[in-house]
């Protein structure tokens, strides 16, 4: 009899809790609920997918057995645009720089990390992420006064050359060297007023990752997606490069800093989503 009734009093037990917990998921899973979200994206600087660069310390060794550090490394991260399970989009602020389009400096990093948060996203099962790596040629033609809020975030943060030439994309500096670094370098990549009027290369490039585990955003869930940036690219990337007192003091978009956007666009990748 005493183990009928504790039979009895555990099958209780384990409805209520099995009940509970249904109703828990039909919460979090309601179709009827379409309140949106928030996304946060955290970009982390590195050398070989090993992050946490140190600016004045942190020295890498290039494919051509050039040794290097950054004192400055910024880019600039646009566009930002979000693929559900049926390959459909959402665009977060498109060629709206003001509310869209971000600054990521190393000397802001939190323990390596640099967050950026996004809100009012649309309640999804996301599994790519796509970006724009600097200002589109569409945003910048706009005019100063559709993007005055971020063209100062920018001057503020030397991320600009002026109104009439355009943004910084890329903000590469430090020391370069055979046996340590000590020449100084600057490479700061970027598009110069209108590209097609002047003839000149657009460096403004976007880029699509697979993300290894669905981010779920809910009313409830902020997904955080941890991208590492792998500045081994800049040297060593598709098209090995050697700083040289022709290319070292640099600036907008020459043949060598083509090379070296086209290198950086192969940085990036996912590392891990966190749904919570």
């Amino acid at each position: 009899m005493k183990i009928y009734k504790f039979l009895s009093l555990f099958f209780i037990a384990f409805t209520v809790f099995a009940f509970s917990s249904c109703n828990s998921n039909r919460d979090d899973d309601n179709p009827q609920d379409t309140t949106p979200g928030n996304l946060q994206i955290k970009f982390e600087n590195g050398f070989n997918n090993l992050g946490n660069i140190v600016l004045n310390q942190t020295v890498q060794t290039s494919s051509q057995g050039q040794k290097h550090n950054f004192s400055s490394l910024k880019y600039v991260i646009s566009n930002i645009a979000l693929i559900d399970e049926n390959g459909n989009e959402f665009k977060y602020n498109e060629n709206n720089p003001d509310k869209g389009a971000f600054i990521v400096d190393q000397a802001d990093a939190v323990a390596g990390v640099v967050y950026l948060n996004l809100n009012g996203i649309p309640k999804n099962n996301y599994k790519k992420i796509r970006f724009g790596l600097g200002i589109s040629q569409k945003a910048y033609l706009l005019g100063q006064d559709g993007q005055a809020e971020f063209w100062t975030k920018a001057k503020q943060k030397g991320m600009s050359w002026s109104w009439a030439a355009g943004y910084v994309f890329v903000k590469l500096e430090g020391k370069y060297g055979t046996d340590a670094p000590s020449k100084e370098f600057m490479n700061h990549t970027g598009n110069m007023g209108n590209t097609t009027a002047n003839n000149t290369p657009d460096l403004y490039r976007e880029i699509t990752l697979n993300l290894p585990t669905t981010a779920r955003v809910t009313a409830q869930i902020r997904p955080s997606v941890h991208i590492l940036a792998d500045l081994n690219q800049f040297l060593s990337g598709d098209k090995a490069l050697t700083l040289t007192a022709t290319n070292d003091m640099m600036m907008g978009s020459s043949e060598h800093l083509v090379n070296v956007t086209n290198n950086l666009t192969k940085m990036f990748k996912v590392d891990h989503v966190h749904n919570d």
